[in-house]
């Protein structure tokens, strides 16, 4: 057992600090409707969604661990999946109010506002979203907050630290997805406000996740394995396929959800999701046979998830022809993007600025050409008004500017007061024991004896 400092005692005491904190707050009573103004229908769809949504972080944790080498996945997994504990803490305390509350020039919102769900149980419902009650709009969007900074995970994982990773997720989400998430879809947020849309998250989930990304794998530099140009090979493709599976079913709620109700709209949202994930899975595969590959199990779940990616701030503005269109060009644009990175210094693990960031900047841009009037309020350039477009490339500009160098600076004040990167010795080790005392194979596991890796058999 290794010998605890004071560091080891701040999250213990930071969790004890909130939850003395939360035996004070006045409860109130739930939501009634005597007016007859919430719609019985939208409750239970919204209900049902947020439950998908919740579903794509554990989908995330198997899409991500079959992906790294094996002595790294269940550290990997946990990085995403602790996400659902540590953000659903956050959100509560102070996230929602961060996001939406009293918007405060229309930068962020009085953390006071909502401050521990004070008020949330009985307020008026959100104005976007009047049929449900205010709970349940929190909620949904709770989901939301819980898989951006476990996107994240993909372009730092195999080298860097639990603790650093759980830190810069508050961070992360207090500093860089709560401002964004405010600016984009509260009312008064100034993207709102300069006619940015984002349907279900291209800027607020994927670009900023992406951007992150890329930050953090600057920061951490690059694995011993990829300085040494060692080609490993996917821990278990069925996780992958098993993650892809969870992911694709968990977006319908993701993206139909966004309606904020059980309508037209929703099942619009729902069939621009599946097509443009069917259409992307598809183009990068033919892409990688077109370039001399062969047909992979995994090109088709990365395309796929490219897919989802890219028609999240679409889904609900689009048609669905144009969705095939937006599926089959974010996979050919992300698939020749993780190619040139390849060939770059970068080590992002997973390729999650590829295929997240530059999939949502794809689809923020492609929101502004096929946005369609005949699905929602506004038409874009293909029909005529090049001034959406002109609007997205401007909101897309600021998030990724502001979302690259928060992150950036997030993870170089951690470093700076706690070491990101696991050693030399337990990186070669691997995450699983070095950060866990876990392992990922049944029947071995790894030890660490004079300076040699060596698997042993675990002896019950």
């Amino acid at each position: 057992m290794k010998k605890t400092s004071f560091q080891d005692y701040l999250p213990f005491i930071f969790l004890g600090l909130v939850a003395i904190f939360g035996l004070f707050v006045k409860n109130e009573p739930l939501f009634t409707d005597p007016e007859g103004k919430y719609n019985y229908g939208d409750i239970a769809w919204i209900l049902v969604s947020t439950c998908l949504v919740f579903f794509m972080t554990p989908g995330l944790s198997f899409f991500y661990g079959g992906m790294v080498n094996r002595k790294n996945v269940i550290s990997t997994m946990m990085q995403s999946f602790i996400a659902t504990g540590l953000i659903s803490i956050l959100w509560v305390a102070v996230g929602f109010s961060l996001s939406f509350g009293k918007s405060y020039h229309g930068f962020i919102g009085d953390p006071t506002t909502f401050l521990f769900f004070k008020g949330v149980s009985s307020s008026a419902p959100w104005a976007a979203a009047p049929t449900i009650p205010l709970l349940l709009f929190a909620l949904f969007q709770l989901k939301f907050a819980i898989i951006t900074p476990a996107l994240v995970v993909g372009a730092t994982a195999e080298r860097i630290r639990f603790t650093s990773y759980v830190l810069f997720m508050v961070l992360f989400s207090l500093l860089v997805y709560c401002p964004i998430a405010h600016w984009t879809w509260h009312p008064e947020g100034f993207l709102f406000k300069l006619g940015v849309i984002d349907f279900a998250g291209g800027t607020v989930v994927h670009i900023s996740a992406g951007c992150a990304a890329l930050a953090g794998a600057l920061v951490l530099k690059r694995r011993k394995d990829h300085i040494e140009k060692k080609e490993l090979q996917p821990a278990n493709i069925p996780f992958v396929l098993l993650g892809t599976g969870l992911l694709w079913f968990g977006w319908f709620g993701f993206n139909a959800g966004s309606a904020v109700a059980a309508n037209g709209l929703a099942a619009s949202a729902f069939a621009t999701t599946n097509t443009a994930a069917a259409a992307a899975g598809l183009s990068w595969i033919f892409f990688d046979v077109v370039r001399g590959r062969k047909a992979s199990a995994l090109g088709f779940c990365i395309g796929a998830v490219v897919g989802l990616v890219a028609i999240t701030p679409a889904a609900g503005f689009v048609g669905i022809p144009q969705s095939i269109f937006m599926g089959f060009i974010a996979a050919i644009i992300s698939n020749m993007m993780v190619h040139y990175k390849s060939k770059t210094a970068i080590d992002d693990t997973l390729d999650v600025f590829p295929c997240h960031g530059i999939g949502g900047m794809v689809g923020m841009l492609l929101t502004g050409v096929f946005a369609t009037k005949a699905v929602n309020v506004v038409d874009g350039w293909f029909y005529g008004n090049f001034d959406l477009f002109k609007t997205q490339f401007i909101g897309l500009s600021i998030v990724v500017a502001y979302s690259f160098i928060v992150s950036f600076a997030i993870f170089k004040l951690i470093d700076a007061i706690h070491p990101l990167r696991v050693s030399e010795e337990e990186e070669a080790l691997g995450l699983d024991a070095s950060q866990h005392n876990e392992s990922y194979h049944p029947h071995m596991m790894s030890v660490y004896d004079n300076g040699t890796l060596k698997e042993e058999p675990v002896i019950d």
